[in-house]
């Protein structure tokens, strides 16, 4: 189905959507304009036409969460700008860019028209906020209950010997499990499960918004405990993660008979299911399996790919953000065979029985992540899939250009590892 820029483009895809209460928007880098832009636009007939109640995005939660106090009405952040200021850390441009800021103050302006008990909100689903989920945590608890505040302070107190590193907490914790804080992020995460079952009233979204911490600190100890031992196990905790506080705005999302609807914007190789790639036959599970295992019909999986063009991303970590040329897709890979249409633009439905059988044969698959290395591309950026069975549908655009970053000549580094560290994805 070629794409022509006409508003009726993604027809086809919103009445596939209709059935599904999860919409899984992915991306093949995380510095492409066109990809943002359009899954910008597809997200606002989402929620317009389809009634989708949420957006969860592969980002920190405490930072997606101050975008979620301003697009529900929050005065705090007087506009997007500002509401996406705590999104400080390499990769800002991920999140600080102008498709993303241009899509929060729509939503802002859509929720504004609505009952706050109707508006849509903006989540994070990722884990890299120890620090930052902590204090989250002792605010709430110091405005709430300033004894279950000291017993929090006391258990958080273990990571105090690390520092403000969790790279060192996590190295330390793999050589010497006896200085592993799991018993105590267990500990503070059930106190709060515990308040959050019993709670009524008007400051539960600031419960359920601490609690949230509170699992991100524990599955977050787990993963810098476990980094240390190979990517398989710490990816696999990472998408486990995306998936529990997912299921938690399903649950919540849920009203009486009624099903949350959810969009999910990620990277394809979070949302592509794994068992259909090499990353799954090397025991990899990404949010897209998990979410198929639980979900099943229930959910649409949505991938994104180009041929060549540019894209913002780094050469290697911390470096500041630069407009990269990328190469054309490799013979054999599925971004060359999309080439070969001469379309300059198309969708998908994967469901097609004959695109199935066409396509069925695992071909290599392009992922560049927020570092982008042209000179191991193979290595660094390509792995076999089975496209029929990565995704319902994919949308290709054969060329494709840069995002444009709010900031484009800032870099600020925080205290806590570079978001989608180490992997890029």
């Amino acid at each position: 189905m070629p794409l022509r820029g006409t508003p009726d483009d993604f027809d086809a895809l919103i009445e596939r959507a209709r059935a599904a209460s999860l919409v899984l928007l992915g991306e093949a880098s995380h510095g492409t304009q066109e990809f943002y832009q359009l899954r910008a636009d597809i997200t606002r007939r989402l929620i317009t036409e389809l009634g989708f109640t949420a957006v969860a995005v592969e980002a920190d939660w405490p930072d997606a969460y101050r975008v979620n106090r301003h697009v529900r009405g929050d005065p705090q952040d007087a506009d997007a700008d500002q509401a996406l200021a705590g999104f400080l850390r390499f990769p800002t441009w991920m999140w600080r860019n102008t498709v993303v800021r241009g899509f929060v103050d729509w939503l802002r302006a859509h929720n504004d028209a609505l009952s706050p008990d109707a508006r849509v909100g903006f989540y994070g689903l990722d884990l890299y906020s120890l620090h930052s989920s902590i204090q989250a945590v002792l605010d709430y608890l110091h405005r709430t209950d300033p004894d279950g505040e000291r017993r929090a302070r006391e258990r958080y107190a273990c990571f105090d010997h690390f520092g403000d590193d969790p790279q060192a907490y996590g190295h330390a914790a793999s050589i010497d499990l006896g200085l592993s804080c799991e018993d105590e992020v267990v500990a503070q995460l059930l106190e709060l499960s515990r308040a959050a079952q019993l709670a009524s009233g008007e400051d539960d979204e600031a419960l359920f918004f601490a609690e949230q911490n509170a699992r991100l600190v524990r599955n977050a100890e787990a993963y810098y405990r476990t980094m240390f031992r190979g990517r398989q196990s710490s990816w696999n905790l990472r998408d486990t993660h995306m998936m529990e506080t997912l299921q938690a705005l399903v649950d919540r999302g849920a009203r009486g008979a009624a099903r949350a609807k959810i969009v999910v914007w990620a990277h394809n190789s979070h949302l592509g299911d794994a068992r259909a790639t090499q990353m799954g036959e090397q025991g990899e599970l990404n949010l897209g399996q998990l979410v198929r295992q639980r979900h099943g019909g229930d959910s649409l999986l949505v991938g994104f790919s180009t041929y060549r063009g540019t894209v913002t991303a780094a050469h290697d970590w911390d470096d500041p953000a630069q407009t990269r040329n990328v190469r054309a897709g490799l013979p054999g890979s599925f971004e060359a065979l999309f080439h070969g249409t001469r379309l300059p633009a198309f969708q998908l439905d994967l469901h097609d029985p004959e695109l199935r059988h066409a396509l069925r044969t695992p071909r290599l698959q392009r992922a560049i992540g927020v570092i982008y290395r042209p000179q191991t591309e193979r290595y660094s950026h390509y792995f076999d899939v089975r496209l029929p069975d990565q995704f319902d549908w994919l949308v290709h655009l054969d060329e494709t250009t840069a995002l444009e970053p709010l900031d484009p000549a800032a870099w600020a580094p925080g205290d806590e590892p570079p978001e989608t560290w180490p992997s890029g994805l």
